[in-house]
């Protein structure tokens, strides 16, 4: 007997001390860089909100609503100039930080974000990386909630199948992604809507689909931050715009 609770305390020291090692490492998150904080200033045209969620308001009245999930161990802040400029476009943006830094363990953060806004007509949800595996998980749970999807270097997984869905949907992608690669996300193509609009972004790599720096695994972009910031922009509005029509 007392070689089992040797053994169970043992066991259980090693999951503790796990769990611990997780929550610490999971705690890291990359932190915004120098270009993301300045989109957090309010403006003549957009409203910023900084609390449990970070909202884009434009000063006109928004009927299209957009839903960002950040990627795994990105600060939420790290997208805020994606989002101040869909803002200023004229379209409600909330990135919803996740449960430590992880959007697996905050999938259906979205439905507080929908409750919180009825006047929206039109829900968009989207995310980066892991983000975007979990917002599509949500597009697919909440059909009739979510009439677009927006995906930058992410994509479904086969239990997610979206092929049937009728929404107006972007995948975002980048030639010199060393995470999320070329073969990555030609495999999840049947995975998509057939109208799904594929946009590679050429010599653009995976962290520069946020403001975060430089990530492990990733591959050297060839084209320029701002760049690739200005196509990812443009293919979002693309996919908002359609749900306004």
């Amino acid at each position: 007997m007392r070689i089992i609770k040797r053994i169970a305390l043992g066991l259980l020291t090693i999951i503790v001390l796990f769990g611990l090692g997780f929550v610490f490492w999971a705690s890291m998150a990359a932190e915004p860089m120098s270009t993301a904080t300045a989109a957090l200033v309010s403006d003549q045209t957009v409203t910023v909100t900084q609390g449990d969620w970070l909202i884009f308001e434009p000063t006109t009245a928004p009927t299209t609503g957009f839903v960002f999930y950040p990627g795994a161990r990105v600060a939420a802040a790290a997208y805020a100039p994606m989002a101040h400029e869909l803002a200023q476009a004229g379209y409600l943006v909330v990135i919803v930080p996740m449960p430590l830094n992880m959007a697996i363990f905050g999938a259906n953060r979205a439905d507080a974000v929908l409750a919180a806004y009825p006047q929206i007509e039109h829900w968009a949800i989207g995310g980066h990386s892991l983000g975007g595996a979990m917002a599509a998980k949500y597009s697919y749970e909440h059909a009739e909630a979510i009439d677009g999807l927006i995906l930058l270097a992410a994509y479904p997984t086969a239990s997610n199948s979206l092929a049937d869905r009728q929404l107006a949907s972007a995948m975002i992608y980048a030639s010199n992604d060393g995470l999320a690669t070329l073969e990555d996300i030609e495999a999840a193509r049947p995975l998509m809507p057939a109208t799904t609009k594929w946009v590679e972004i050429q010599g653009g790599n995976h962290a520069q689909f946020g403001w975060y720096g430089e990530q492990v695994g990733d591959l050297p972009a060839t084209i320029d931050h701002a760049e690739q910031h200005k196509q990812t922009v443009q293919a979002a509005l693309d996919v908002l715009q359609q749900l306004d029509q």
